[in-house]
């Protein structure tokens, strides 16, 4: 928050940080610290400061009663000898209310300014204030838009869709709390899509793009924006649409991950996934964005509040920073003292469509090479020049298949059952991953589709898009060694390895002898989502940008000769990606 002038208490009274997740207060509590040790820095005394920081300057929202009740002992506890009045710490309606209508929290602010909770406030558990003066049946929470200085959250990640093969009974899980029935999180699920129509918002990336919005709207221009995300959210296809929010309406952006394994690669408590920090300034009206973003990759979490203020300090006082596109030479380090904790490299972000990816690596210079052959350029490290070299997406070269509930799940009109696999199989699928069977490029079906009555034209129609070359949707560096597997004849791709489909049966070969070169697994990695230890997922849509060599770009001569390497190669043994560079048989194929 620039240009505040923390030895005014007035004006510091005047600041408006919200938080409408808060949970048990962490990140008030965070913020409050921070404030009061400016203000007594600047001369000011924080006891003083504490009645108008609990009445007006933090808003804290959460569904749980019992985390409001902790969030006001907490902040209250900041300054236990002042007393205050009312405090903007709020219990938000959410599910099945009296009037037989549902809501679903903080969420609900995403179509208005005020709401009325409608809650008992005379229950102690639910009072707020530090004499617990609250005893009204109903409380007003005023949010305006375009209110706010700060807004800060570490929202719930839940997904609000169902997986097609689900089978625990939850229907909408983001709304499963309370023992909400499958009836009351149907509504619900119904009011969030309403509330949330034409925003950031989309099931598959979950609450926290719901709440991204939330805190957008909310926000004043140049205020600033500090959020916990899953790190899908830096190429994931669900993400697009906050990507193009960040890009085009915010500036000054900065993105913090983790590089370890995963016992730590998290900021949050028990996600067992990958989540970073975004950090943004809101555009002033006429401002420009500066269409990129420092991305700063930590060697471990900071263990404790001391040392992440040190971690802070590190990356705010770093200078220049060398970027994305500079070539194979590292990022900038940062240090706490003399210890090394991480790499800063500052890259473009306008590329909301393909994604950012250059978050949450542990050796930047593997990232400037990766993006250098994603552009076309073959710059290895220990390289002055860049080597030109045919780059395409895949979507230029061929086509995806289809998704795996379009074949074979039947609420989703698939006209076929899968079944065990049969040698006599009229309609074979490579569906599930087997890492013991698949260290050769060629694989073998271990499924059959069986076409279910009245479905045979449809039955028909889908198996047209079957064909040899499968591609790796949640490629296990850690275990797995294959980018693409092919089949000895055409066959269904399933969940873990869809179809993908060239009008030139000879592409087939040096797809598959690319993309599990070390090359290829190099543009797998830097294209797929790191969201999770050891592994790097796609989509079946996002697959269609993931750059390959471009096999038009190769003379028929050029072709024979990669299917006489993959010819050679079919019975070869690869060991699994991580150990490329221990790998023979992947040595020899790289040459």
């Amino acid at each position: 928050m620039e240009g505040v002038d923390w030895s005014d208490a007035d004006a510091i009274g005047g600041l408006r940080i919200g938080d409408f997740a808060c949970g048990t207060g962490a990140l008030l509590s965070a913020v409050y610290e921070q404030i009061a040790v400016r203000h007594e820095n600047a001369g000011g005394d924080a006891a003083a400061l504490h009645p108008a920081m609990m009445e007006e300057v933090l808003y804290g929202c959460d569904v749980m009663p019992s985390a409001i009740h902790i969030t006001g002992s907490t902040l209250s506890g900041m300054q236990p000898n002042v007393g205050f009045g009312q405090s903007r710490l709020y219990t938000m309606p959410y599910g099945r209310q009296e009037d037989g209508s549902v809501a679903i929290g903080s969420l609900e602010l995403l179509q208005s300014s005020e709401l009325m909770t409608l809650f008992n406030m005379s229950d102690p558990v639910l009072r707020t204030g530090s004499a617990g003066e609250e005893t009204a049946a109903q409380v007003l929470v005023e949010a305006p838009d375009e209110g706010f200085d700060l807004v800060i959250m570490n929202p719930p990640f839940t997904s609000n869709t169902k997986h097609y093969d689900a089978g625990d009974g939850v229907l909408n899980a983001a709304f499963a709390a309370y023992n909400s029935t499958e009836q009351d999180q149907a509504e619900m699920s119904d009011l969030l899509n309403q509330r949330a129509k034409g925003t950031t918002y989309h099931g598959h990336a979950g609450m926290g793009s719901a709440f991204a919005e939330l805190a957008h709207r909310k926000l004043r221009p140049g205020g600033i924006v500090a959020f916990v995300l899953p790190l899908t959210l830096i190429n994931g296809s669900s993400w697009r649409k906050f990507r193009a929010l960040f890009t085009t309406k915010y500036t000054d952006l900065t993105i913090v991950s983790i590089s370890n394994d995963v016992n730590g690669m998290s900021f949050s408590s028990d996600t067992g996934m990958a989540d970073c920090l975004v950090i943004g300034r809101k555009l002033e009206q006429g401002e420009l964005p500066r269409l990129r973003s420092r991305f700063s990759t930590l060697q471990g979490r900071p263990m404790g509040f001391v040392q992440a203020m040190e971690f802070a300090k590190a990356m705010l006082e770093t200078g220049a920073v060398r970027q994305l596109e500079d070539g194979p030479y590292g990022g900038t380090s940062i240090y706490s003292g003399d210890e090394l904790i991480g790499e800063i490299l500052d890259a473009p972000v306008d590329s909301y469509d393909g994604g950012w990816r250059a978050g949450r690596i542990v050796d930047t210079s593997i990232a400037q090479t990766a993006y250098s052959l994603s552009v076309g350029k073959l710059w290895l490290p220990g390289k002055q020049q860049a080597q030109e070299i045919p780059i395409a997406s895949l979507n230029e070269v061929g086509r995806r298949g289809l998704h795996h509930g379009v074949i074979a799940v039947q609420s989703s009109g698939g006209p076929f059952v899968k079944s065990a696999a049969s040698p006599t199989a009229t309609y074979p699928a490579l569906w599930n991953h087997d890492a013991a069977k698949e260290t050769r490029m060629i694989c073998n079906p271990d499924s059959q589709l069986i076409v279910r009555q009245g479905m045979e034209t449809k039955a028909a129609n889908v198996w047209s898009a079957a064909s040899r070359s499968h591609l790796n949707l949640d490629f296990r560096f850690n275990s797995q060694p294959l980018a693409v597997a092919i089949t000895e004849s055409k066959s269904m791709g399933g969940r873990a390895w869809p179809n993908v489909i060239f009008t030139e049966s000879s592409f087939d070969f040096a797809f598959a002898i690319w993309c599990n070169s070390t090359l290829g697994l190099l543009s797998f990695w830097w294209h797929s989502n790191r969201q999770h230890s050891g592994r790097g997922t796609t989509t079946i849509t996002a697959i269609e940008s993931l750059p390959i060599l471009d096999l038009r770009a190769l003379s028929d001569d050029q072709l024979a000769t990669a299917q006489d390497i993959f010819e050679e190669f079919r019975e070869k043994e690869l060991m699994p990606a991580y150990m490329a560079d221990a790998d023979p048989s992947r040595a020899l194929l790289d040459k």
